[in-house]
C-alpha cells in the first residue's frame, strides 16, 4: 500500500483543501455519477431493490464457500488451457509475475485497467527487473506519465482538467497542444496502437471469475482491455480472490448492478469474457494465459466482524455520494483504495495500527450504504473499525479522556442534566449570534472550516417538559 510515515492524513486533507480546483472537480464528476445511478436503476427489467438483494446473495454465497468456489475455478481454468498460479501477498504476486516475463524474455508489457496491480505495486517491481510497462487505459496512461497515482477506483484522472491533461500529453508525448478531448484521444490512441503491436506481455485487472467455467470477465468502456488481452503471446490477469461469481447466471446479475452502479450506464462498452488461451483453430488471442489469484490480507478478513466489506464489486458508486470525498478527494486517502469503501478496506487488508484515521474519515450520513449496489453497511463497518482502533489505544489522548468523561457523567443523570446546563452558559458565552467561530484546543479543528452552534438555552427535555406543563398534560403518559 501507500507508505504513510512521511505525511499524516491530516496533512493530506489540509493540502487537498486548499486544491480548488480539484474539489470542483470532485464534486461535478460525481454529482453526475451520482445522478446517472439514480437514472439507470429505474430501468432494470426487474426491481431495482430485488437485483440489489440479489446480487448482495450472491456475494454471500460465494464468500461463504470461497475455499469450494477458488477450487472450482482454478479448475475449470486449468481446463481451458490456462495456468493459475496461487499468491500469498504483494511480493509473491510480483515474484510470479516477474518470473512468467523473465523466462518468456519479455521486454515490454502493455496492461489494462486493475486496481489489484496499483495494489501490489505491480509496475515498480516489473520496471525493476527491466521491463518497459505502459498503461493502456487512457485515464491510467495520463496519470502514469504524471508521475501519479489514481484519484477514483473507477475515473483515475477524475481530479484533471482536459487543459491540465493537454499539457501533459505535450510535455510528455509531444502532443501538439490542445485542449479538444476528440484530438487527445485520437493522437493516444494513434500511439497505443504500435504498443500493442510490440507488447510481449498483456496484463489485465479481472472484474468476475466464474467458477463454473474458468471465465475471466473484464468490464471497460474503453476497447484497450480486448487489446491488451489479444494482442501479446501472453496475458496475465490478476485478480483478487473474493471476484468469483459461482455462475454465468450470477455473472449476469452482477453485471445488471455494476455498470449501473459505476457510469449510470445498463452496460458498459465492452464486457469482454475470456475462457482460456488461444485454441489452434483461432486466429487471435494470447498462446499464454496466466492467472494469479491474490490473497494480500483478504482471507484474513473472512470471518470477522468486517467481513462483509470483501462483497464489494469496485463500482464507486459510495465514493460518488460521499461528501467527504467530494472534498478531499482520493489521494488525501493515502492508500489505493479510497473513498468510504478505502476507508474499510484498507485497515481490514493492513492493520488499524497503521491506518487508524481512515475510519474516521466519513460522516456516517449513511449515502455509501444506499448507493452501494450489494448493501455493505460500510457506516456500520467504520464503526466497528473505530471501534478496533480504540481498542488498539490508536484514539488520541484528549478524545479517549473526553468520551471516558463522557460516559461517566452519561450513566448519571443529574451529573449529566447539571453538566448541559454548563455547557449550554458555556457556549452561549463564547458565541455571537448564537454560533461559535472558534473553539479552543483540539476542538479548533471543527472551527477551522466551519461554526459550530451554540447549545440551546433549554434542553431539549426541558422544553418537553415546559409544554406538557404548559398544556396541562404533566404526568400522563
Amino acid at each position: 500500500m501507500t507508505d504513510t510515515t512521511n505525511i499524516t492524513f491530516y496533512e493530506r486533507v489540509e493540502e487537498a483543501l486548499q486544491n480548488t480546483q480539484a474539489r470542483g472537480a470532485f464534486d461535478r464528476a460525481t454529482k453526475r455519477f451520482t445522478a446517472l445511478r439514480a437514472t439507470a436503476f429505474t430501468s432494470l427489467p426487474a426491481a431495482g431493490d430485488l437485483t440489489r438483494d440479489r446480487a448482495r446473495a450472491i456475494r454471500a454465497e460465494t464468500l461463504s464457500h470461497l475455499d469450494r468456489y477458488l477450487a472450482q475455478f482454478a479448475d475449470a481454468v486449468a481446463t481451458a488451457g490456462g495456468q493459475v498460479h496461487w499468491a500469498a501477498d504483494a511480493a509473491e504476486a510480483n515474484r510470479i509475475i516477474g518470473e512468467i516475463a523473465q523466462v518468456n524474455h519479455v521486454q515490454r508489457v502493455v496492461k489494462s485497467k486493475s486496481m489489484v496491480s496499483e495494489e501490489i505495486h505491480l509496475n515498480h517491481a516489473l520496471e525493476a527487473l527491466g521491463c518497459e510497462v505502459i498503461e493502456s487505459d487512457l485515464g491510467e496512461y495520463i496519470i502514469q506519465l504524471a508521475g501519479e497515482t489514481p484519484s477514483h477506483i473507477i475515473t483515475p484522472v477524475i481530479h484533471k482538467t482536459k487543459e491540465q491533461v493537454g499539457e501533459i500529453l505535450r510535455d510528455k508525448i509531444n502532443m501538439p497542444l490542445t485542449h479538444e478531448v476528440t484530438e487527445m484521444t485520437a493522437f493516444v490512441r494513434m500511439k497505443m496502437r504500435e504498443i500493442f503491436l510490440t507488447a510481449d506481455m498483456g496484463i489485465s485487472g479481472v472484474n468476475f471469475g466464474v467458477a463454473e467455467t474458468g471465465t475471466i470477465v473484464t468490464v471497460t468502456n474503453e476497447g484497450n482491455g480486448r487489446m491488451t488481452t489479444t494482442c501479446p503471446r501472453i496475458h496475465v490477469a490478476v485478480m483478487g480472490i473474493e471476484r468469483l461469481v459461482p455462475t454465468l447466471d450470477d455473472l449476469s446479475v452482477m453485471l445488471q448492478v455494476l455498470a449501473r452502479s459505476a457510469t449510470g450506464q445498463k452496460l458498459s462498452v465492452y464486457t469482454n469474457l475470456i475462457t482460456g488461451p488461444r485454441r489452434a483453430h483461432e486466429p487471435d488471442g494470447p498462446d499464454e494465459l496466466h492467472v494469479v489469484l491474490i490473497d494480500n490480507g483478504r482471507s484474513k478478513v473472512l470471518g470477522t466482524e468486517v467481513a462483509e466489506i470483501l462483497y464489494c464489486i469496485r463500482c464507486g458508486a459510495c465514493l460518488n455520494a460521499c461528501p467527504v470525498y467530494r472534498e478531499i478527494g482520493g489521494h488525501a486517502y493515502g492508500s489505493v483504495y479510497p473513498g468510504p469503501i478505502g476507508s474499510v478496506v484498507t485497515p481490514a487488508l493492513y492493520g488499524v495500527a497503521l491506518w487508524s484515521d481512515l475510519p474516521h474519515a466519513s460522516s456516517l450520513c449513511g449515502a455509501c450504504r444506499e448507493v452501494c449496489p450489494v448493501r455493505i453497511d460500510l457506516p456500520g463497518l467504520l464503526l466497528k473499525l473505530r471501534h478496533q482502533t480504540a481498542a488498539a489505544g490508536k484514539t488520541p489522548k484528549y478524545l479517549q479522556v473526553g468520551l471516558r468523561a463522557f460516559r461517566w457523567a452519561g450513566t448519571r443523570p443529574a451529573l449529566f442534566h447539571l453538566g448541559m446546563k454548563f455547557a449550554s452558559w458555556g457556549s452561549r458565552l463564547i458565541a455571537s449570534r448564537g454560533w461559535i467561530k472558534r473553539l479552543p484546543g483540539p476542538l479548533s479543528h471543527w472551527t477551522q472550516s466551519r461554526d459550530f452552534p451554540a447549545f440551546a438555552k433549554e434542553s431539549f427535555s426541558a422544553q418537553l417538559k415546559k409544554r406538557r406543563r404548559e398544556s396541562g398534560i404533566e404526568g400522563q403518559p
